[in-house]
């Protein structure tokens, strides 16, 4: 499957949840209300005297009947308090993850990995996830370490890719090797592009409603010693008839990760492999967990998170949400025997529990073998519109490399700035300083009277270190910059985009990259001030909004083809790939190929035609996703402003674009 399959199964999978958990709501209340039939019901007052023997000859035909009509009112008040304690309970957990994935994994006793964590192993996991999050083309995650977890696992959570968090177990730092721990993000990294991630935070928060009734159990049956006598008995028999129906919701809760949970596991290692081309890697990850003794057990509490962990979390589980280890390993591979788990036991016994020195010697090696190919693009495949849109959603290996060549290849300076809050604001007005002397000088003071003269000195200080940056090193160094910029006040990042639009403007125009630029950070703001609320598709049609497909390709085409007859042959593929007739470029009429409106107003209607064409299905993007890249690439040649814009056209879409590394010939200045 494609990005855009993944993201219609996740939605239609949402679907299925929602009626599951409606399902599930039902009985439960239905079992609520037996059991307060049972404890308060008026039973001596249904079985009059002389209906008692009709009761026992007929098999007690009225009974029930007339049980239920002496206790609606019971029946009704119940049925209200026990849905809307659910509902409610779902709804407050909903509401207190809107933080994130951070709020999950902060609520696991995940500890953040900062930007200058001196520990070899959590530098290692930075520069494993940032290479994967450059390479899918999405905004660098939060780092968390569960530094109370000795047993192997990880998990991804969050609503969108601007949002996200992925987290890893110290023992998955301490066990695994570089190419296992990259196979294990690979994985996690599979779920945030294939729509999972969303999906589980949404499982995370309903169910949470359902299992708040064994918890309130659990609390009336511990409160049962500050009363004596009948209240003190009557607070055990509610403890205990409400932890019996929480262990059914229990229950229906496993079932529903279940079925939601366990094919999507087998995707991810799918994914892992595609990404890495080290099927070793998650293979051996997998394999150490299924021979330590603790596994990828947890000692907090992971009930609520099992259906988003790398592998279940729990000791003992009915209905399990992860396929056995042994079928996830012979996924990969086939020949696997399970008697090898004997030797890497053995093997994970008696090697050291700190591997400091081997981390460092595997930082190393991976540093030189990526900074031979750094700042020049690679002899990569050539680019093509199917390859555009395969890989959307699912780099491959190749671009995984090159993500970590870039990301070796941004100068110290502008990259240590980029992962601090305090430095963040001011790595995004750097990116948009013009060469200009005079201009740059009148940027400078917009970004005094925005951020202070302690901003204003940062960017220059950063200019002095870096005076200009190497164009295919801008787009990745503002995608390691968002964590830190996510942990800015709402009010700093609403003033942020307010001066970028001040600085864009300042010499008069709005160039490819500032439009880029613009268009990346608001998508990702406007994700992290709201991520409950995205969707990646919706109902349009791509036939209801021609003139909004039109005026995108025309833009592409003015801004990577110089010549009249070479800017028809560039629109009329895009529009062939979309099912146009070959006179439709005729039809269109000249005067969209003319200059004069593209000069004037290009990037407000570009932002126009962005804002319907967002809203159209996810089959339909993959067709227009096809014609943008049929555009961009119909003379065969590509600059990197092309590609900067094509990607952030492609985020404000929601569709994660890769790095792109076209072949040396292919480059155009």
């Amino acid at each position: 499957m494609n990005f855009f399959e993944h993201q219609g199964r996740a939605r239609r999978r949402t679907h299925v949840l929602l009626a599951l958990f409606v399902l599930a709501l039902v009985s439960i209340v239905a079992l609520v209300d037996l059991v307060a039939l049972a404890l308060f019901g008026s039973y001596h007052q249904v079985a009059r005297p002389d209906r008692y023997m009709e009761y026992i000859e007929y098999g007690h035909p009225g009974f029930f009947a007339d049980l239920l009509e002496r206790n609606l009112g019971l029946i009704f008040w119940v049925s209200v308090a026990t849905a809307g304690v659910i509902a409610a309970a779902s709804q407050v957990r909903i509401l207190t993850l809107r933080g994130g994935g951070g709020t999950v994994a902060r609520g696991l006793g995940g500890t953040l990995v900062t930007p200058d964590a001196r520990d070899p192993s959590r530098r290692r996991l930075r520069n494993v996830v940032e290479e994967m999050a450059i390479a899918s083309g999405v905004p660098v995650p939060e780092i968390y370490v569960l530094e109370r977890e000795p047993a192997i696992n990880a998990f991804a959570a969050g609503y969108t890719p601007a949002d996200a968090a992925v987290a890893v177990t110290q023992g998955a730092l301490e066990k695994l090797d570089r190419a296992e721990l990259q196979g294990v993000v690979a994985h996690e990294f599979g779920h945030i592009l294939n729509g999972d991630m969303r999906l589980n935070i949404r499982l995370m928060g309903l169910l949470f409603g359902i299992l708040m009734l064994a918890l309130m159990g659990r609390f009336l049956l511990g409160a049962r010693h500050l009363r004596g006598g009948r209240e003190g008995r009557g607070l055990v028999s509610v403890g205990l008839a409400l932890l019996a129906v929480g262990s059914v919701g229990l229950l229906f809760g496993r079932l529903i990760k279940a079925s939601v949970s366990r094919q999507r596991e087998f995707l991810a290692d799918a994914s892992a492999v595609q990404f890495t081309r080290q099927p070793q890697g998650i293979a051996g990850a997998l394999k150490k967990i299924a021979a330590a003794t603790a596994g990828s057990v947890l000692w907090t509490d992971a009930e609520e998170v099992t259906h988003m962990l790398f592998a279940t979390g729990l000791r003992r589980q009915l209905l399990a949400t992860h396929p056995p280890l042994i079928e996830r390993i012979r996924a990969i591979e086939p020949g696997f025997d399970p008697r090898e788990l004997e030797a890497i036991a053995a093997h994970m016994q008696h090697r050291p529990r700190t591997q400091g020195p081997m981390v460092r010697e595997e930082m190393a090696v991976t540093s030189e073998a990526t900074m031979a190919g750094v700042a020049t693009p690679g002899e990569a495949p050539a680019l093509d519109p199917e390859t555009i849109v395969r890989t959307l959603g699912q780099p491959e290996s190749d671009q995984v490399t090159a993500a970590g060549r870039l990301a070796a290849a941004i100068p110290r300076t502008l990259a240590r700035a980029a992962h601090a809050s305090e430095w963040s604001r001011e790595v995004v007005c750097y990116l948009l300083m013009d060469p200009d002397p005079e201009i740059r000088e009148r940027q400078l003071l917009m970004v005094a009277e925005a951020l202070g003269q302690e901003g204003e000195r940062q960017v220059r200080t950063l200019l002095k270190a870096v005076p200009q940056l190497a164009p295919e090193l801008r787009i990745p160094l503002l995608e390691i910059s968002f964590p830190a910029l996510r942990r800015r006040p709402e009010r700093d990042l609403t003033r942020l985009l307010d001066l970028v639009e001040r600085l864009i403007h300042a010499d008069g125009r709005i160039d490819l990259f500032e439009y880029a630029l613009a268009r990346l950070l608001t998508r990702q703001i406007e994700d992290v001030l709201n991520p409950a609320a995205t969707e990646v598709g919706g109902r349009g049609r791509l036939a209801d909004s021609t003139r909004e497909v039109v005026d995108l390709l025309t833009i592409l085409v003015h801004q990577g083809h110089t010549n009249r007859r070479a800017a028809r042959a560039a629109l009329a593929a895009g529009l062939a790939r979309l099912g146009a007739r070959p006179e439709a470029i005729d039809e269109i009429g000249e005067d969209w190929l003319a200059s004069e409106w593209l000069e004037e107003d290009w990037s407000k209607r570009l932002d126009d035609a962005l804002a319907k064409l967002d809203g159209i299905r996810l089959e339909e993007k993959q067709r227009l996703l096809g014609a943008m890249a049929a555009t961009v690439l119909a003379d065969g040649r590509v600059a990197v402003t092309e590609l900067e814009l094509l990607r952030a056209i492609c985020a404000t879409l929601r569709m994660p674009v890769p790095v792109l590394e076209p072949r040396r010939a292919d480059w155009s200045p």
